[in-house]
């Protein structure tokens, strides 16, 4: 077959799909709210939940990259701790 005929590979199969989804449902203003990034997803939300999701996500994936870990890689109670210490 050539490449031409075949199938698009899912980004799921190619093991880049994102490890962590962020959901709010506080939303009233009518607006879709988005993040994407390579590990993880957040969508929905009010524009201040939104942005509270977004700045945990990033200072919890900086953590986990000062010691040389992602989200792809760090066990879950590691990534439960980690949360917990940037939430704290």
């Amino acid at each position: 077959m050539s490449d031409k005929n075949r199938p698009a590979k899912s980004r799921s199969s190619q093991g880049q799909a994102p490890v962590l989804l962020g959901l709010a449902f506080d939303a009233e203003d009518g607006h879709k709210r988005l993040t994407r990034a390579k590990d993880f997803v957040l969508a929905g939300g009010s524009e201040e939940t939104h942005g509270m999701m977004r700045e945990t996500v990033i200072r919890v994936t900086e953590k986990l990259d000062n010691r040389g870990k992602s989200l792809r890689n760090v066990s879950p109670e590691e990534l439960r701790d980690t949360f917990e210490d940037v939430l704290s």
